[in-house]
């Protein structure tokens, strides 16, 4: 199989043995943006995918650029937790100036934690799921970066891991902003309640957690990450292409409460 393009927003698509056919374009309302899922940057999405032009990859990695300059931070190296959120690792890493180590490796024979009847269940899975490499970090301050933190469950094993294991420091720097608001475009994000972000424990959370600090990026540098080179892109098309794109815009609802769309009860 070969990439040939993307199905436009709203477009319908007839596929046949010998033409792909455009039959219809359901535009957004007149003057709205268009409305493409930011998650799918962050965290959905595999990372060779390639959307509005350009591969989720480059994007994440983009993000970790970002994030080292609104959040950098004194430390000896950086690495992440394997292995969704190692494009972000290495633009943080580059951006500092500080080399990218690995600290985990997978362990190929641990079953999924998700699926863990309770959360201390699935602390002690994620425990497990992780062979450490200590050698690499001992004595030193490590910069973490994950793609998101949901319910905060996670990270915190996997920071007592590193610190038993000899880490001086551990510094989780988080490359997507805070999840706040359920998403009602159809994906199952946990209720309001159950945010770590709507908790009174995100005050403090690098303590909730068990870390030196914790910065998530900034909602403005996220949408400047996934849409830098779509702009770019955008100012050398042609003027017919231009008004065929729309006008730019991502869904940023769950970040921000701001639905593309009226809610409907």
């Amino acid at each position: 199989s070969r990439y040939y393009r993307e199905v436009l927003p709203g477009e319908i698509v007839k596929i046949s043995r010998h033409e792909v056919q455009t039959l219809d374009v359901v535009r957004r309302p007149e003057g709205d943006p268009s409305a493409f899922c930011i998650f799918e940057y962050v965290y959905f999405a595999r990372p060779d995918s390639i959307f509005e032009g350009q591969m989720v990859y480059s994007v994440r990695r983009r993000c970790g650029q970002q994030l080292a300059i609104e959040a950098p931070v004194e430390a000896d190296l950086v690495s992440t937790v394997p292995e969704s959120a190692t494009p972000a690792a290495l633009g943080y890493a580059q951006k500092c100036g500080l080399p990218y180590v690995e600290v985990l490796c997978k362990n190929r024979y641990v079953g999924r934690t998700f699926i863990q009847p309770n959360m201390r269940l699935r602390q002690l899975g994620v425990a497990k799921k992780f062979g450490v490499l200590s050698d690499n970090f001992k004595g030193k301050r490590v910069v973490i970066i994950d793609d998101s933190i949901v319910r905060g469950n996670t990270i915190s094993p996997i920071i007592k891991l590193l610190r038993e294991s000899g880490a001086k420091e551990v510094h989780i720097r988080v490359a997507s902003p805070p999840i706040r608001f359920p998403c009602y475009m159809g994906i199952n994000i946990p209720t309001k309640e159950e945010l770590i972000a709507n908790r009174p424990e995100f005050h403090d959370l690098a303590n909730y957690i068990g870390a030196d600090s914790v910065v998530y990026l900034s909602v403005e540098g996220l949408v400047s990450s996934v849409q830098e080179s779509i702009k770019a892109r955008q100012q050398n098309s042609p003027k017919t292409q231009k008004s065929f794109i729309g006008k730019l815009g991502h869904c940023t609802a769950c970040l921000t409460g701001d639905y593309p769309v009226e809610l409907e009860w």
